[in-house]
């Protein structure tokens, strides 16, 4: 067998595998290595260049490359996927055509193929087992490694990681990147000298395959189309209906353009002003948990306390960056993006191409705060700890988890109230601890707080481990208790929090139970408010999926553990226990 060296893979600069990789870079493929620019964790009003393993190299998780009856299915659709597309391409222009163009007979041609796919999966399986868990991925304290680029060159050397940034980015050089998983760089280094050429760039096109293949419509992808709905427990001829994959691409593709007309069309000034409203009341309640949480030392307490403070809430929509109410500044945003009405494709590459520009331009400057990682209309919010930020686009201020102020305030401060309070307690979770009022990754806090925090903390790890769901086996599949540590921490913080909020409200201006809702007290209706957001209902097979890669747990268990850590729940509706199973704040 020929050697990397004389396949021409080692790093000697712009090598055809570093080519390659930077290729699909620019179209938004992410293969073998992800490259991102993003706040340095440890100098937030700087960009840093962080390179990672891909969010999954094929399948969702490691844990279905250990799953033989879908590792089968996988297998027979990727060989499907690549024949058909064979099939339609130029002859020229395919990973197969060799084989033919040498005159091999068909049987011949199809055992070929096998072999191909057998090794295209198993060099997958390989890079998936390299991976860092989701729980290490996402731990500051485990994937910050500064590194140089020649400390990074030593790790991988057959991709020129210094080609990838200085292509991407027309020329940057940096002094060092951050390296989310060195361990991952060098399996990648073994990986690749014991792999040939034929399966790499079989892996390349079929990374490529698997980003594109919702753009276009094809029979030779619908193999593709099936296996996917199979994997998440669908009917494997069902197609989603066109409406939504319109929505969905329009969104990812000229998202800001959306979110001008959704809020003109679903969001309100005086929406925007009461959400302010709830978010200012979650802060000055979380102030006060502060300052009672005795486990703090007092000096860490007052740090805490200008860090809630000091946190700034994004509402609705952004103003700057770019202001989505200034048709001219989203011109000029998009200017680059080239849109053509009778090239649906063409279109989703340049938009691709455009996005990935617009990234790596960041590459050495300083950090834009007024940017938001989520458009208007998205249904989502999140707490940023370097950019010490809260943001809830308007899609989230929409009933039923947000109502506006002429509904009674229990319903609002119940889910609203709940998810703000969520999302301002990730500035004190697991993560979260870790960065200071500026958004600085550093040690703030002392070592008996730090124990204090831990010891807490095993208890919500250990409480949501005992919850399960059915696994592929049959068998029950816990709760990854460490992985979903701060989004249950977050849970229970933010409940409490704005239950506070909303009984200071009530005082000041109490409101009506609603019509046929008498036999409740307006606490459990809060509480009642809070579960009907969760309330939902997940294939198995999905459920499956997010329990090996959400940091959220399971809705019922959003429901049960958050209700089980919280005092408020169990007062309001006379439970014999009222002491919390686990509890922070």
């Amino acid at each position: 067998m020929e050697t990397q060296h004389q396949k021409g893979l080692f790093y000697t600069g712009e090598t055809p595998l570093s080519n390659a990789i930077s290729y699909l870079m620019g179209i938004g493929v992410d293969a073998i290595l992800s490259l991102d620019i993003g706040a340095d964790d440890k100098d937030p009003d700087s960009t840093i260049v962080m390179v990672s393993a891909p969010w999954r190299p094929g399948l969702p998780s490691k844990e279905y490359y250990r799953n033989d009856k879908v590792i089968k299915m996988y297998k027979s659709t990727i060989g499907q996927v690549l024949e058909g597309l064979l099939q339609e391409a130029n002859p020229n222009a395919t990973i197969l055509e060799s084989w033919r163009s040498q005159g091999g007979a068909r049987s011949e041609v199809l055992i070929k193929s096998e072999m191909l796919v057998d090794s295209l999966v198993d060099f997958e399986t390989q890079l998936a087992e390299a991976s860092p868990d989701p729980e290490d991925a996402q731990d500051v304290t485990k994937y910050y490694n500064p590194l140089t680029l020649e400390a990074v060159r030593a790790l991988l050397p057959q991709v020129s990681i210094p080609y990838l940034i200085s292509s991407q980015s027309y020329g940057y050089g940096p002094e060092k990147i951050i390296v989310g998983s060195p361990s991952y760089l060098k399996a990648v280094s073994s990986i690749l000298s014991r792999t040939t050429k034929e399966t790499i760039q079989a892996y390349l096109v079929w990374k490529t395959v698997q980003v594109y293949f919702v753009n276009i419509e094809s029979e030779a992808i619908r193999p593709l189309q099936r296996f996917n709905n199979q994997l998440g427990g669908k009917d494997p001829e069902v197609r989603e209906e066109r409406w939504r994959t319109c929505v969905k691409h329009v969104d990812r593709g000229l998202g800001w353009i959306l979110s001008k007309f959704y809020i003109e069309k679903a969001f309100s000034e005086e929406a925007k002003n009461f959400g302010d409203l709830i978010v200012s009341d979650i802060k000055d309640q979380f102030i006060k948990k502060l300052g009672a949480a005795e486990w703090m030392s007092p000096d860490v307490r007052q740090l805490g306390i200008n860090k809630v403070h000091n946190i700034v809430q994004k509402i609705g929509y952004p103003t700057v960056s770019p202001d989505i109410r200034d048709p001219k500044m989203l011109q000029d945003y998009y200017e680059t993006v080239n849109i053509n009405e009778t090239a649906f494709f063409e279109n989703t590459v340049s938009i691709a191409k455009a996005s990935v520009k617009r990234e790596w331009a960041k590459a050495g400057k300083p950090t834009n705060r007024d940017e938001w990682g989520m458009t208007a209309s998205t249904v989502n919010a999140y707490y940023n700890p370097a950019g010490n930020e809260i943001v809830f686009p308007a899609g989230i201020m929409q009933s039923p988890v947000f109502y506006d102020p002429k509904i009674p305030q229990y319903l609002s401060y119940g889910a609203f109230g709940s998810v703000s309070g969520h999302e301002l307690s990730h500035a004190f979770d697991s993560s979260g601890r870790h960065y200071d009022q500026r958004g600085n990754f550093t040690g703030w806090w002392d070592n008996s707080t730090i124990q204090a925090f831990k010891d807490k903390a095993e208890c919500f790890v250990n409480q949501y481990h005992n919850y399960t769901i059915p696994g592929p086996d049959g068998e029950p599949l816990h709760v990854n208790g460490r992985l979903t540590l701060g989004e249950n921490i977050a849970d229970a913080g933010g409940v409490t929090a704005a239950f506070q909020a909303w009984k200071e409200r009530e005082a000041a201006n109490p409101s009506e139970v609603l019509p046929g809702l008498q036999n409740f007290s307006k606490e459990q209706l809060f509480f009642i408010s809070y579960g009907n957001w969760w309330c939902g209902k997940t294939r198995k097979e999905q459920a499956i999926n997010r329990v090996y890669t959400d940091p959220h747990s399971p809705n019922f268990a959003r429901i049960l553990g958050t209700m089980a850590n919280s005092r408020e729940f169990k007062e309001s509706f006379q439970c014999k226990d009222k002491e919390p199973v686990c509890e922070l704040w």
